[in-house]
């Protein structure tokens, strides 16, 4: 059986700014810091980042996802920020699936607002796997994301000093 799920969440960020973070490795990076309880670690085993690159992706101890998956990044777009990684070993192949692609795509609403839309699609072998599908991990990945962007953006913005006023003039 093949399907597909998705998820959209409104990030109040440029589109160009999120896919900074998720155009190469950085979001990989930043997993098992924003969301260790799904992740423990994500490492880099082969590439640079760009297409054809593989990441090794360590669960958390009760993460319900099996120990690790290997996933690999089969489309990279930087025109129109999409990415996608498709599982290559573990996770949810040993779950049963045939095929686990994930598509990240940062679509600009305005200058400063972008929707980051996830998506599953997936082959399984019978249907009842199919109802196990969820985006409930890439929203959670995605609130994390933003949340810390938007942390970040704020701490980067100077601070506005009040100017001192006087009734006085001095010369």
């Amino acid at each position: 059986m093949k399907g597909s799920v998705c998820h959209e969440l409104e990030t109040g960020l440029p589109a160009a700014e999120v896919w900074e973070v998720y155009g190469g490795f950085l979001v990989a990076q930043l997993l098992p810091q924003l969301v260790p309880e799904v992740f423990s670690k994500v490492e880099l085993v082969e590439g640079d980042g760009g297409v054809g690159s593989v990441l090794h992706v360590v669960f958390a101890p009760g993460a319900h996802r099996g120990e690790f998956m290997k996933e690999k990044f089969i489309k990279i777009d930087n025109e129109n920020y999409i990415k996608e990684a498709e599982v290559i070993e573990g996770g949810f192949l040993d779950q049963g699936f045939k095929k686990y692609v994930v598509r990240i795509e940062i679509i600009g609403k305005t200058d400063n607002s972008s929707v980051l839309r996830s998506t599953i699609e997936f082959e399984a072998e019978d249907a009842s796997k199919a109802s196990s599908v969820s985006t409930g991990g890439l929203a959670a990945i995605a609130e994390a994301v933003t949340k810390y962007m938007r942390e970040q953006r704020s701490s980067a913005e100077p601070e506005q000093v009040p100017r001192q006023t006087s009734d006085e003039e001095t010369f």
